[in-house]
């Protein structure tokens, strides 16, 4: 019994400390620049660590100890876990699986379509109330303003990889026509088309194309790609979970079993 909770009390001290990462990747998504304006994605993030943490901490002191009561509870939430975790992930990778970026002529980066987006997501992340916060958000941040701080001439500026957010906020699509002054500031064409974001851009830069479906598709497209990166992070700690259960598991029948006579 000894030998088996020892084997518990170890790969739960290993578990304790791997929570650790996955709780600053939470916070280290939190402080990035271009999700300042979307708290939704760190917190399940942190939240995912905080409960591996909690889970290991339970193993730990229940194999230390020897508290049977304290193991069963372990091994239970450990299951609820996995289960949980793969529920997630499943409808993380669906709902993140349509994509509005589209490639454009002549230009490095991509543009975004807010229709391309699964429905979840404009829904969810875009309704009104969301986004009177977020608009209010991205107009008091550095997102577009720091790019006139490059000094782009028009090639260099249609050569550079900008984010989803810059390109779907702080220009006119390339569609509309208008003629580069600066990465904010653009001159209306002579025939505007009749798309709804071209009447909409304003060289204010407290308006650009906040107001835009093209701005909503560049956050759906951040917000996309960085939940991409943290499904890795869900598929390492739910691989994780599964062979924390499996040792834990069989170390507890054994345990339960006593010694052979």
């Amino acid at each position: 019994m000894a030998v088996s909770n020892n084997i518990i009390a170890t790969i739960n001290f290993i578990a304790l400390i791997c929570s650790i990462p996955i709780i600053f990747t939470g916070i280290w998504l939190a402080s990035k620049p271009d999700n300042q304006c979307i708290r939704s994605l760190p917190w399940p993030i942190i939240f995912l660590g905080v409960l591996f943490l909690l889970l290991a901490l339970t193993g730990f002191i229940g194999a230390h100890w020897n508290n049977q009561g304290l193991l069963s509870f372990y091994l239970f939430c450990n299951a609820a876990l996995i289960v949980t975790g793969i529920i997630l992930l499943i409808l993380a990778f669906i709902v993140t699986h349509p994509s509005g970026a589209y490639s454009v002529p002549g230009r490095e980066y991509d543009e975004y379509r807010y229709m391309g987006y699964s429905e979840w997501l404009r829904e969810h992340i875009t309704d009104p109330e969301n986004w009177r916060s977020i608009k209010a958000c991205l107009a008091s941040s550095s997102i577009c303003s720091k790019m006139v701080r490059d000094s782009y001439t028009a090639p260099q500026f249609f050569n550079a990889r900008i984010s989803s957010l810059q390109s779907g906020c702080c220009k006119p699509p390339t569609v509309c026509g208008y003629q580069y002054v600066n990465p904010i500031t653009w001159i209306n064409p002579t025939n505007p088309i009749g798309d709804v974001d071209c009447i909409i851009w304003n060289n204010d830069p407290n308006q650009l194309c906040y107001n835009c479906d093209s701005c909503k598709a560049g956050v759906l497209g951040n917000l996309r790609k960085e939940w991409k990166e943290a499904n890795v992070i869900l598929i390492v700690a739910i691989v994780a979970l599964i062979f924390l259960y499996l040792i834990a598991f069989n170390a507890y029948k054994n345990s339960q079993a006593g010694p052979k006579k």
